[in-house]
């Protein structure tokens, strides 16, 4: 049985629980907001179908009737060029016929320990004009680079900077808006600079954007709001996130981050599960339902409404 049936089957109890509960209008204006999955959070789901031959569009399917309307792509095949094993237009038709829209996708690579050393970013600028085509053809918003390792000197990660702004420059140009996602390690000091910091203020806000990862700022000791109101307009996109499903811990204060949405820039957010208390499908379930419910989201935060 592909998993997109296997989903169904596990979504029928919790979809049955909510029609015995009846609609009204409040409820049918809330469950209109946008809300956003970054894919990794369903991996193992995905990563069941050897080389992402799986049912896919089941998979879109079942997180389009749970309530969800974007995704975040968060596996691209350079060499392929395709995208959970379709090829991007291909992807996206299948997604914006389950009524799912492909906003951002997670992709990339920044310097190389020896490419820092040489100078010589051939193949790094080859890698991303791809990339950049690729993405264009997936017809996403936003390409975000995951994931940088600590440099060992702020020389180097001014030059991981510099390509950045470079990368962004050049995504500009086919109308795509590129930036980082942060990890907790991003929090650590590289020769007595915050290494987020340092990046924040070493690219240019043309062509390089920030997604705060909420909950992985917080296992580096910091504060999501402290940071939109230092660098305010830097995050047009948000991880929402918590320890299992969103809410679960009660640690994340989602409140206050959504309230300061606007001060942070924030054009739109994903919800991205690392684990679940119990099973994932009722995980990333039990974080839309959440978001749908919350008084403090608002049904959008797009910049074109």
């Amino acid at each position: 049985m592909k998993f997109g049936k296997i989903l169904a089957l596990a979504m029928t109890g919790a979809l049955a629980m909510t029609a015995c509960k009846g609609t009204d209008t409040k409820g049918d204006a809330e469950s209109k907001k946008e809300v956003g999955l970054q894919l990794y959070s369903v991996r193992t789901l995905l990563d069941s179908a050897a080389a992402y031959d799986g049912d896919v569009p089941g998979l879109l399917d079942t997180l389009a009737k749970m309530g969800y309307t974007q995704a975040e792509a968060a596996y691209y095949d350079s060499k392929a060029g395709t995208f959970y094993g379709m090829e991007p237009a291909k992807l996206a038709q299948t997604a914006d016929s389950l009524g799912i829209r492909f906003m951002s996708s997670h992709a990339g690579r920044p310097l190389n320990a020896e490419e820092l050393q040489s100078g010589d970013y051939t193949a790094f600028k080859e890698y991303w004009e791809k990339a950049i085509k690729d993405h264009k053809a997936l017809g996403v918003e936003y390409l975000v680079l995951p994931w940088m390792s600590v440099p060992e000197t702020l020389e180097d990660l001014d030059k991981q900077c510099k390509a950045l702004d470079e990368v962004g420059a050049m995504a500009a140009k086919e109308g795509i808006k590129f930036g980082y996602h942060n990890h907790s390690h991003e929090f650590k000091t590289v020769q007595d600079s915050v290494m987020y910091d340092y990046m924040i203020q070493h690219t240019d806000p043309q062509n390089v954007l920030f997604e705060m990862d909420v909950y992985w700022a917080m296992m580096g000791h910091a504060s999501p709001v402290d940071y939109f109101k230092k660098y305010p307009g830097r995050f047009k996109l948000l991880h929402i996130k918590d320890r299992r499903e969103i809410g679960q811990s009660g640690m994340v204060g989602f409140d206050a981050i959504f309230d300061n949405a606007e001060t942070a820039g924030m054009e739109t957010y994903f919800v991205e599960l690392e684990e679940a208390t119990n099973d994932i499908t009722e995980g990333v379930k039990e974080s839309v339902d959440y978001l749908v419910a919350a008084p403090f989201v608002k049904a959008s935060y797009s910049k074109s409404k």
